[in-house]
């Protein structure tokens, strides 16, 4: 069989995070490399996005062309890639040469079939900029679920696809003043002439079930047609007349990268691109997140249609998001697990394993370090690792070689059959990009084989029969061997070393999937092995007081004058499931439309108290220096309810807090450099990020110094206070 992998276009505008790779690079090398070890004739393409507002605006923001960026990112997720054993035969970019050459010939392919058209559209305009606005310069509310940040393509919070008309209260993202419409001259993609072969085809489909009930949410509405070009300077040049100052819609260039790595790789490789697109046996897969969803189940089937002759989709397989401490994995906000410090301090595989053990294969999945540390340390090295090294050891030290299989009892015998249906039942998931279902098949072998090993009690028979136990130890070594070839796709790294250890010279993926069941060669030579991993050091150390604490980002609906007091507010909060009213003494610091609408923080679990009459849910927090009294609020929107973290703890199930206990806590503002000053110069057990620097923050006394944060989004005052400001 012939197998063509297209893994979603990063935006080279910044580093991938483990959402990334959880969503569509790693089960796409699992998919890629269960193919492979099959025998199957496989290519696997990607590459960086480089084209687009995405990158305009991390150029604008640090001063740099949009090429410098695009270099920088590229090189780092590149790196990221390769460390992290994810497969490709191409990792390409969209600014190359050939690419370009690619879009263009496809633009006029689909020109001349008629399916490209001129038209005018009302497009964002700021006057403030004195420009058009790209759709990802435009931010408003989205129509669809009403968060408040939403893009003028898509929502990331719903996934709806946007245009930037559809915004309420639409916004240059630059500079925030309110966006004009004006006509412009533009290129469409006419998807309404191809809305009934696309129904057609997509009723054809057995898809996931997230996949298909987003794509026939999209189709609902009917499909509109979309313009392809906009007023930008970066991108792919549009290969006609009349639109010199224009350049190609970045979705509409990157999705055509899937064949342009293809040309591009067989070009490098004396390889025919031709056999992957223009031959009906081919069977085409897609990976990425759902937010990609509609471009590759509708926009670029109707493109290939559009087109003539190439190979439409036979499967998008899209995960759901991976959350951080609640929040979806975000780039732009930069919240997540950035891949680079994370294969700094972890094994690939552990990394790897990890992911397809909690893939969100069909609903959210939130990540803590708790379940990364637990999941590796109880699954991979206390079972997985153990297992492997006991088996090995043993049989290195006691028999050198491969011992000879003698007479087989029963549990021998349920043995095999074990290797067997777990290579059945993997093979069945891993066909049907089951990913998590496969790897839980796997370590059900591995539970089996430590049962068995205690069961024989190898190290006691071979003091009573060392031929017995050569026997035990030739079928240890037969799950030993299934455990390496069936773990490749999840763990290559680790199956190569553990294939080397069984007397093997060559790589695991020079054989094939079958070789897991294949009986080893009694003789062999083994080698001397060692601990494939090292448990993760647990933090033991608690934080007895931060646990107390249970601080929430809140956003203010409503603000009233106290009927009984001059000085109070009463101040309504949306907490996002819950709402909450508090009493506050700030009227001689803030007014009422000050206060309206901002993020502010909520010392949630404080007990609750009547302030002249009225109740007061929690109390809002706030840095003062005896001169200035700050509200403290996070750098970067949040969403309503989201818990506040120091050093990366979040207090789980905070206990109702007493104001007097509350009143010998100590907060502190300090600036931020390389140390945190405030009353004196502190260290914190985190990374303090480039762009925190010459920022205030909010430390809390522990046992140590914690910095208060959501992520990478710091917890700021609202104004400046002197280092050393208490907050109360």
């Amino acid at each position: 069989m012939r197998i063509f992998i297209g893994v979603a276009w990063p935006y080279a505008n910044g580093v991938v995070h483990l959402g990334h790779i959880m969503g569509a690079y790693l089960p796409a090398d699992i998919f890629a490399r269960f193919h492979r070890l099959l025998g199957d004739e496989v290519l696997m393409v990607s590459g960086s996005d480089e084209h687009g507002t995405p990158i305009t605006i991390t150029a604008e923001k640090e001063g740099k062309s949009p090429q410098e960026i695009v270099d920088r990112y590229h090189k780092i997720n590149s790196e990221v890639m390769e460390k992290l054993g994810i497969s490709f035969d191409l990792y390409y970019r969209t600014s190359e040469k050939n690419h370009e050459e690619v879009v263009k010939d496809f633009f006029l392919q689909l020109w001349n079939n008629g399916y490209l058209y001129e038209d005018t559209m009302l497009l964002p305009y700021c006057p403030s900029c004195n420009r058009f606005l790209p759709d990802r310069y435009v931010v408003g509310t989205c129509p669809y679920c009403g968060y408040e940040n939403a893009h003028g393509d898509q929502c990331d919070n719903c996934g709806h696809t946007l245009d930037p008309k559809d915004l309420i209260n639409p916004r240059c993202a630059i500079c925030g003043t309110p966006t004009e419409f004006k006509e412009s001259k533009h290129i469409f993609l006419a998807l309404s002439k191809l809305e009934s072969r696309l129904l057609e085809w997509i009723e054809s489909k057995e898809w996931r079930d997230n996949v298909q009930r987003f794509t026939t949410q999209f189709l609902k509405g009917g499909l509109k047609d979309r313009a392809i070009t906009r007023d930008i300077s970066w991108g792919v040049e549009v290969p006609i007349e009349g639109y010199e100052n224009k350049r190609i819609y970045v979705w509409f260039d990157a999705v055509i990268g899937y064949l342009s790595a293809s040309m591009e790789w067989a070009r490098r490789n004396n390889e025919s691109w031709e056999k992957f697109w223009k031959d009906e046996n081919t069977r085409h897969y897609y990976f990425l997140g759902k937010d990609n969803i509609p471009f590759h189940t509708i926009i670029w089937p109707g493109m290939l249609m559009a087109h003539g002759g190439l190979e439409l989709p036979y499967n998008v397989v899209a995960n759901e998001y991976l959350q951080f401490s609640g929040q979806k994995f975000s780039k732009s906000k930069k919240i997540g697990v950035w891949m680079p410090e994370l294969l700094e301090h972890f094994h690939p595989d552990m990394i790897r394993f990890y992911g397809a053990v909690n893939m969100p294969e069909l609903r959210d999945f939130n990540f803590t370090w708790d379940n990364f540390i637990g999941t590796i340390n109880d699954m991979l090295v206390d079972k997985f690792s153990n297992f492997v090294y006991r088996v090995l050891s043993f049989a290195y030290r006691n028999f050198g070689v491969v011992p000879e299989r003698g007479e087989i009892d029963e549990l021998d015998r349920e043995a095999f059959k074990v290797i067997m249906k777990t290579r059945k039942n993997m093979t069945e998931y891993l066909e049907r990009a089951e990913f998590k279902n496969a790897i839980k098949e796997w370590l059900n072998l591995v539970k089996f084989g430590n049962t068995y090993f205690v069961r024989k009690a190898p190290w006691a028979q071979c003091k009573s029969n060392k031929e017995k136990c050569g026997t035990t130890l030739n079928v240890c070594l037969q799950i030993v061997q299934a455990l390496a070839v069936l773990g490749a796709p999840f763990i290559p790294y680790t199956s190569e070393k553990i294939w080397h250890y069984l007397g093997n010279d060559d790589s695991v993926f020079e054989h094939g999937w079958n070789e897991s069941i294949k009986n080893l060669v009694a003789g062999t030579k083994l080698k001397e092995p060692e601990h494939l991993f090292n448990k993760i050091a647990e933090e033991e150390e608690r934080y007895e007081k931060w646990e107390q604490m249970d601080i929430r980002v809140a956003k203010v609906k409503k603000v009233e004058e106290h009927p009984d007091a001059e000085k109070l507010y009463i101040v309504t909060l949306d907490l996002g499931e819950d709402e909450r009213t508090v009493v506050a003494g700030l009227k001689k610091y803030y007014s009422k439309e000050e206060l309206e609408g901002r993020e502010v923080l909520l010392l949630y679990n404080l007990e609750p108290a009547m302030l002249r009459g009225i109740k007061s849910q929690g109390m809002l927090l706030a840095g003062d220096d005896g001169d200035v009294v700050a509200l403290l609020k996070p750098a970067r929107e949040l969403p309503p309810g989201t818990k506040v973290l120091a050093n990366g703890i979040e207090p789980a199930g905070a206990k109702m807090l007493k104001f007097k206990k509350f009143r010998k806590m100590k907060l502190e503002i300090v600036d931020i450099g390389e140390k945190l000053h405030g009353d004196a110069d502190y260290s914190v057990d985190m990374p303090l990020k480039e762009d925190w620097h010459g920022l205030q923050g909010v430390v809390f006394h522990d046992k140590k110094p914690l910095l208060l944060h959501v992520g990478d989004v710091l917890i700021v005052p609202d104004k400046k206070v002197r280092p050393g400001g208490k907050v109360r």
